[in-house]
């Protein structure tokens, strides 16, 4: 399953770069979303580095998901593919 990056997980003053929200493909509620919880996700890089992470909890009621990734995404990732295994 593929999913999309949307953007770190944030506040108003603050940005946290090892956690993201993550869109995935095909589900579009809450309940589906919490299904996912506990999968692995990889986000390839143009240079072919591989960052891995795990989906922690549903974001949202519309199917996104909050992913804590071991090291901290880059900038050029937002709008980019993540694979969910």
């Amino acid at each position: 399953m593929k999913g999309i990056v949307l953007s770190y997980m944030r506040s108003k003053e603050n940005q946290h770069n090892h956690h993201m929200i993550i869109k995935p493909l095909g589900i579009e509620s809450m309940e589906e979303a919490a299904k996912l919880i506990g999968k692995k996700v990889i986000w390839k890089s143009p240079s072919g580095k591989i960052i891995a992470g795990k989906i922690v909890k549903p974001h949202g009621v519309r199917g996104e998901v909050k992913v804590r990734f071991e090291k901290g995404l880059p900038g050029q990732a937002l709008g980019d593919y993540v694979e969910i295994l």
